[in-house]
């Protein structure tokens, strides 16, 4: 039987939830590896909404769990209900809705505070030794709750290719040890089974963001 795999979405569209194509590519690779992804999101209000078009935020308010039942095609449970003895790993894809409806990096940075069924969550299974695979900016809640962990965010120097190299540094101030990849790499903290990719941290073609998260779910199933 294929591992069973938590994925915990934070909305729908980059800007105020989950990274829509990060998040399909992670099911995608998910299904090519023979795993079962379990899709989870908090049954929470949005810390705003975004027209997309615009880029700027309005007036409506929308649910984490509702919205991310669009991308789950409605197959989605509550994370309150998540238990970490029936699965395997978890990831959790990038979008800033991580730093916006799962913890508060997107207005307080390294002091921000993380939804706590999300902080749960990724406690139960680093304790129960239980890979966990993040990418874009969604390693800054293991940064936040695993002091002295190695994670990537891409490249710690800004650029036109790295416009939000500066989370690194971000990470570094929190004792963790940031690693500089490409955006086609992984990197793997052995010690607390944490693989992470830089996705859409880099300015780079959507297939090299496609082929990067392939390598982090392939190395997360392997651990499992």
């Amino acid at each position: 039987m294929g591992k069973r795999v938590a994925v915990v979405l934070a909305g729908c569209g980059v800007y105020d939830g989950s990274e829509i194509h990060e998040s399909s590519a992670v099911l995608v690779h998910l299904s090519r590896e023979g795993a079962q992804a379990e899709v989870y999101a908090p049954n929470v209000e949005q810390m705003h909404v975004v027209d997309h078009v615009k880029g700027q935020p309005t007036q409506e308010k929308r649910n984490v769990l509702v919205e991310s039942a669009r991308i789950a095609r409605g197959n989605i449970k509550d994370l309150a209900k998540l238990d970490v003895q029936g699965l395997d790993a978890l990831i959790i894809p990038g979008g800033f809705g991580v730093a916006k409806n799962l913890s508060t990096w997107a207005t307080q940075g390294k002091n921000c505070i993380i939804c706590k069924e999300v902080e749960e969550v990724l406690r139960a299974f680093h304790a129960a030794r239980k890979p966990i695979g993040l990418c874009c900016i969604s390693p800054v809640l293991a940064a936040k709750i695993f002091p002295g962990c190695e994670l990537t965010v891409g490249h710690d120097t800004e650029c036109e290719k790295w416009p939000y190299a500066k989370t690194a540094e971000t990470m570094k101030e929190l004792g963790c040890k940031h690693v500089n990849k490409h955006v086609t790499d992984i990197h793997v903290d052995v010690k607390n089974k944490l693989v992470t990719t830089s996705a859409f941290m880099c300015n780079a073609p959507i297939h090299e963001i496609y082929d990067g998260i392939g390598k982090m779910v392939q190395e997360v199933v392997r651990l499992a």
